[in-house]
C-alpha cells in the first residue's frame, strides 16, 4: 500500500509507502527536509501536517510535546503515513545544493587498508557497475549484518571517482559497528549502502577562500571537498588544518604535502597534540584550533570554514573562529547524532546543515 505525500510550500507530490517515514520518502525523491539525528530526539525535522493522518512513531516527549501533537505537528524522521498527506516544512533553497535522490546500492568490498593503527580505509564498489553520484562532503548509511543496524560514514573520495566509495573508519572501543568493520569485514563481502545524505558541502557560489579544520577520521569529508575543489580549478586560497595525536595516526599526510607542492592556492597545516618531545616532528604541536590561530594570526574574516571531527574539537574551533571575527553565517559543521546523544545539549547558535 502507498499514499501520496504533498510537500508545501514546494507543491511537490511524491509516493510514500506504508511504513516509510516522511523524511525517507522526501529524500528518495530528491527533496531535502531539514533533519539531524534521525532518531526522534532533536526536533530538527519537525513539520506541520496540514491534511491527513500520521503515526508518530518512537519520538522523544521533549522533541515533540503533547500540545504540538494536538497542533498536528510531527517529526518527519519517525512519522509514517496512515492516509494521503499534505505537510508544510521550512525548506531553505541553497544554490549550491545538488539535491540528489537517495538510493540503495548493493556493493562489494574491493579493498581494505590500515591507514593508521585505529583507522581503516574501506573501498566499496556498486555491483550494478553504475557509481553513486554524490556531492563532496556527503555521507552514506551502511547496513551491517548480524543485526548490528545502520551506521553513517562520510565519503572520503572525490565525486569524480564515483565508481568506488571510500570510507575511513576509526574503531570505537566497545562500538559494535566499527568493531565488525575492523575485525570481521573482508574483501569480497557484500554490503548494502544507501545515499547520498547530508547538506555539508562547499558554498562555491560565495567564491571566497575556504578553511577546513578536521580531526581524526573527520578528515574524510574535507579530503573529498578539497580534491573536488582542486579538480574543478577553484582559484582562491584553500587551507586544511588537520589534527591527530601523533605521527602514527596522521594519515594522507604525504598526499596533502604533494598537493601543496602541486597547487599554489592549497596550504596544509598538520598539528599533533600528543607527539613525543624527542621525535623528529617539525610541525605544529598542539590542537587544531591553536594551529589555525597561529597560522592565520587570529584573523579569519573573509573566509568560510568547514569543521569536521570530535565534538570537543568542533566547539574549540568555533570559539577560536568567532574570536577571530568569523561568525555563524560563515561556519559550517555537521555532527552525527545517535540515540546515545539524547541528553547532550545542542548549541542554539549552530543548526545542522
Amino acid at each position: 500500500m502507498s499514499y501520496e505525500l504533498t510537500i508545501e510550500p514546494l507543491g511537490q507530490t511524491v509516493e510514500i509507502e506504508d511504513g516509510q517515514t516522511i523524511l525517507d520518502a522526501a529524500l528518495r525523491a530528491g527533496i531535502y527536509l531539514p533533519h539531524a539525528c534521525c532518531h526522534g530526539l532533536c526536533a530538527t525535522c519537525k513539520v506541520q501536517v496540514v491534511d491527513g493522518e500520521v503515526e508518530h512513531g518512537e519520538v522523544s516527549d521533549f522533541a515533540l510535546m503533547d500540545f504540538e501533537r494536538e497542533e498536528q505537528k510531527c517529526l518527519a524522521c519517525c512519522a509514517t503515513a496512515e492516509s494521503d498527506l499534505v505537510i508544510e516544512a521550512e525548506i531553505e533553497e541553497d544554490p549550491d545544493a545538488r539535491n540528489l535522490p537517495v538510493e540503495d546500492y548493493q556493493c562489494v568490498v574491493t579493498r581494505i587498508e590500515d591507514l593508521t593503527p585505529t583507522i581503516k580505509g574501506i573501498w566499496l564498489r556498486p555491483k550494478s557497475g553504475e557509481g553513486m553520484e554524490f556531492q563532496a562532503g556527503q555521507y552514506i548509511n551502511l547496513a551491517l549484518p548480524e543485526d548490528i543496524g545502520h551506521r553513517a560514514f562520510s565519503i572520503a573520495n572525490a565525486p569524480s571517482n564515483s565508481g568506488e566509495i571510500e570510507l575511513n573508519v576509526r574503531i570505537v572501543q566497545g562500538g559494535q559497528g566499527t568493531t565488525y568493520l575492523h575485525e570481521q569485514l573482508a574483501v569480497g563481502d557484500e554490503l548494502t549502502v544507501s545515499g547520498p545524505y547530508g547538506r555539508f558541502f562547499v558554498k562555491k557560489s560565495a567564491h571566497v577562500p575556504v578553511i577546513f579544520m578536521a580531526g581524526g577520521s573527520g578528515l574524510s569529508s574535507p579530503r573529498s571537498m578539497i580534491l573536488d575543489l582542486l579538480e574543478e580549478g577553484f582559484d582562491l586560497p584553500i587551507t586544511l588544518v588537520y589534527g591527530q595525536r601523533n605521527q602514527e595516526e596522521l594519515y594522507y599526510h604525504d598526499e596533502f604535502l604533494e598537493l601543496e607542492k602541486q597547487y599554489e592556492n592549497f596550504t596544509y597545516v598538520p598539528a599533533l597534540s600528543d607527539e613525543p618531545e624527542d621525535s623528529s616532528w617539525q610541525g605544529f604541536r598542539g590542537y587544531v584550533h591553536d594551529a589555525a590561530k597561529e597560522h592565520f594570526g587570529n584573523e579569519f574574516s573573509g573566509n568560510k570554514a568547514y569543521l569536521c571531527g570530535p565534538p570537543r574539537m568542533i566547539d574549540s574551533c568555533i570559539s577560536t573562529l568567532m574570536q577571530g571575527r568569523l561568525f555563524e553565517r560563515d561556519i559550517y559543521t555537521e555532527k552525527f547524532i545517535s540515540a546515545a546523544d539524547a541528553q547532550q545539549v545542542r548549541s542554539p547558535l549552530f543548526k545542522s546543515i
